[in-house]
């Protein structure tokens, strides 16, 4: 049985090594993002450049999108130029973006209509579980779509969970990021006290990581501060975003999350001092700055 056609949207940090596996494991792709030369080298590896996602999406049977932002969600499938203006009845569109929990739904509703499946899949593990293909998939949607879609996931991750209707991924990545956002701060707070007691934090991070206190982030993050490299496997601007995300959806459960609260604050700031375009580890070097306390 020849393999379905894969239209891949959004080529960064993280989608790229996505389609690259996906191309690597014998799937058509056609890619599309904004910045063309950035899909450069999966062309050169046999993708196929489109023009637009609705371009894509004209002979595609998996439609999937991994972007910026909610509002470059909604360009991507109800624009001009996209996904639903071109998609047809018996296609399957995956949304691997962190986005609204409400524009899941209205995405799912709207494919509906059109006889499309929907599945809103959004992924955990930063730029390293994507380039290993280790990622954590949490998807909202029906049986039969994640039936369909799961060999996909299988290429990109290793924890591909169903958790229920459409939604209901989005809902369990924000329980992702409101668990990282307050244990980054505890991270970020607990280095700059060794720091400040004179001890080196690097030998105190040797002896904390395999103890009660151990995390993927304290493994995995801390060391590249700890080393002045703050490069993004994760925007801090897009953490900003998630954590509003997570914000609006308790408030609108009438649920109150002061931890959640403090980090997009810390975060908001870590923004402000120029560092929207690094990774969510540059809080930790706020704080070795001492800038945390700054109005």
């Amino acid at each position: 049985m020849s393999k379905e056609k894969v239209a891949f949207i959004g080529i960064g940090v993280m989608g790229k090594s996505m389609a690259g596996h996906l191309l690597e494991a014998g799937y058509p792709v056609s890619v599309y993002n904004r910045t063309k030369s950035k899909a450069d080298d999966l062309v050169a590896r046999g993708a196929t450049w489109v023009d637009s996602p609705a371009v894509a999406s004209v002979d595609a049977d998996v439609v999937i999108t991994i972007v910026g932002f909610p509002a470059d969600v909604e360009e991507t499938y109800f624009g001009s130029v996209g996904v639903f203006n071109t998609m047809q009845p018996g296609g399957l569109v995956i949304d691997m973006t962190t986005s609204s929990p409400v524009l899941a739904k209205r995405i799912a509703s709207v494919a509906s209509e059109k006889g499309i499946g929907a599945l809103d899949a959004p992924v955990s593990g930063g730029d390293l579980g994507a380039k290993e293909a280790r990622l954590s998939i949490m998807i909202g949607g029906d049986d039969t779509s994640f039936g369909r879609a799961k060999p996909l996931f299988e290429i990109m991750g290793k924890n591909v969970q169903l958790q229920g209707p459409a939604g209901s991924g989005q809902y369990t990545k924000m329980c992702n990021q409101i668990a990282i956002a307050a244990g980054m701060v505890a991270i970020a707070e607990s280095l700059a006290y060794a720091k400040a007691a004179g001890l080196d934090p690097k030998k105190v991070l040797a002896s904390i990581e395999t103890g009660a206190a151990g995390s993927w982030s304290l493994s995995n993050l801390a060391p590249r501060a700890l080393d002045g490299n703050y490069d993004p496997g994760f925007f801090v601007k897009h953490f900003i975003k998630d954590m509003g995300i997570a914000i609006e959806s308790a408030t609108e459960m009438g649920l109150t999350l002061p931890g959640l609260n403090l980090a997009k604050e810390l975060y908001d700031r870590v923004a402000a001092y120029g560092g929207a375009e690094d990774g969510t580890h540059a809080l930790f070097r706020f704080y070795f700055e001492g800038k945390q306390g700054a109005s």
